[in-house]
């Protein structure tokens, strides 16, 4: 099977979110079960090429692609993804991607992605490889299948070529002005009140992306049945009812090269589910990095997050007095909303000895948070997939969790599952979407830690789960096959 794998992101060129970490990951579990597999993205102007690799295709040569009637010169620069034989395609035009971030608010961000998703038909047509099947990430290649059935129908190349659409977060959505319609050279005749591009007078990009392609596809099991809902749908929940029967959940997995204790090369210590006696010791390591007092019988509790409402903040704000009196201590560290960073400023200079916080992102902290904290929480409003729980489990970082998308399909609630008389509750978890849950969760959470034996236990039931992309991989492979056949 030959599958074309196109994203706006990707480690470890460019990353702002989980996409990047599918996009590095998926594509090399997908070669070892035999997936012939190219990867499509921008390349954009801080993407070190002799760092990476990068050569260009003198076979291509200048491809002359037209956006908002203008034609522009792009070119083709080719490389490996790290450690596999996966071929990765940088679509270069230098006006759109010589920009300082991967995303933008300039008045151009539908022209950008318009010729991404014109680059990658023309690279395919140019290279002369036909796909079985496309797989497009976001918004951001939404026009894909739409290109494929209409604008390129003219290739008999894409006759029998699949487009799979995987939403990572539906709510960012690609909407813009219907002048979009010209610059895309999307018909006209497409765009009327509840058409396939329009949404709310605008061009829609998810849209177009779920109306057009033969599968859908969520991060996680959970969040497909929850964008069907209007608490989750983001206005979109009608039309992917309308295709329900398209719509699958495969879970991310995670690379466990990179994410495991027992070979972390950021961590002071090494553990394992044999030996958690590092993980104490990292702990130590961690709180006097922060100036926190040290006391292995008091839970330290971490976050790793974007601080945005959609994380949950507002509702840790509305418990923020009851967790401060919690007999716990607290590492943060995110960036995000103002008004969220000067919270955790303002806590970490009026409570030393109990919060500390970074307030910016740090790779290397963020593995030592993960593995020495005790507890590690995640209020989200809605969590499409989430990953940092699924390193909290490997850790033996215990997570306690809103039961939602992603968060729902890998924690089970250790008190729930023994009420119902099971044995595997790997952490703890909350429905409603209030403080007041919040804080009786993490509560359980302190309590409990109190209980060596137990907590040990839940520890344990989280490390020795597998959540690597071999899994997820093979259920992608079987997906690819169910849009072929609907493709036809």
């Amino acid at each position: 099977m030959k599958l074309a794998f196109a994203t706006t992101e990707c480690v470890p060129y460019a990353k702002t979110g989980g996409l990047a970490d599918v996009a590095g990951s998926l594509p090399k579990a997908l070669e070892k079960l035999g997936v012939e597999v190219k990867v499509f993205m921008p390349k954009y102007l801080f993407i070190d090429e002799s760092k990476h690799g990068l050569h260009y295709n003198w076979d291509v040569g200048e491809m002359l692609i037209r956006v908002n009637g203008k034609v522009h010169s792009v070119h083709l620069h080719q490389a490996k993804l790290p450690n596999s034989n996966v071929e990765i395609n940088f679509i270069d035009c230098p006006h759109y991607y010589n920009r300082g971030t991967v995303y933008t608010n300039d008045s151009d961000e539908d022209e950008r992605f318009i010729l991404f998703s014109k680059g990658v038909i023309e690279v395919l047509q140019r290279l002369q490889w036909t796909p079985d099947v496309i797989q497009c990430n976001d918004w951001q290649t939404g026009l894909i299948p739409l290109y494929i059935k209409d604008n390129y129908s003219w290739d008999r190349m894409f006759d029998h070529t699949a487009t799979v659409f995987t939403i990572h977060n539906i709510a960012y959505q690609g909407r813009f002005h219907k002048s979009t319609l010209h610059a895309a050279e999307i018909r006209p005749e497409l765009f009327y009140p509840g058409g396939p591009v329009e949404f709310e007078d605008s061009v829609s990009f998810m849209k177009t992306g779920i109306v057009f392609s033969d599968i859908i596809n969520t991060v996680s099991n959970k969040y497909s049945h929850e964008i069907l809902t209007p608490e989750y749908g983001a206005g979109l929940d009608g039309i992917l009812r309308a295709r329900k029967p398209d719509v699958y959940g495969i879970l991310n997995g995670v690379d466990y090269d990179e994410w495991n204790p027992e070979t972390d090369k950021f961590l002071p210590y090494k553990y394992s589910i044999n030996d958690l006696s590092g993980k104490l010791k990292n702990k130590k390591f961690l709180m006097e990095h922060f100036n926190l007092p040290f006391d292995e019988n008091r839970p330290l509790i971490g976050m790793i997050s974007r601080l945005v409402l959609q994380k949950g903040f507002d509702i840790f704000a509305d418990a923020l007095n009851d967790l401060m009196n919690l007999d716990s201590q607290w590492i943060i560290l995110g960036s995000g909303e103002y008004r969220y960073e000067e919270m955790f400023r303002y806590l970490s200079r009026n409570l030393k000895g109990k919060l500390a916080a970074y307030i910016g992102y740090n790779n290397e902290l963020a593995h030592l948070i993960e593995a020495g904290a005790d507890i590690f929480l995640m209020p989200s409003r809605y969590e499409p997939c989430g990953l940092n729980q699924i390193y909290s489990l490997k850790y033996g970082t215990v997570p306690v969790v809103r039961k939602t998308g992603g968060l729902a399909d890998t924690v089970k609630d250790w008190d729930e599952e023994n009420y119902y008389g099971f044995d595997h509750g790997n952490g703890f978890s909350f429905y409603d979407y209030s403080g007041f849950a919040l804080f009786k969760s993490v509560e359980r959470a302190v309590n409990t830690f109190a209980h060596k034996d137990i907590w040990r236990k839940i520890q344990l039931n989280g490390m020795k789960l597998d959540f690597s992309w071999s899994r997820s991989a093979e259920k992608y492979v079987e997906l690819y096959k169910i849009a072929k056949e609907k493709r036809g």
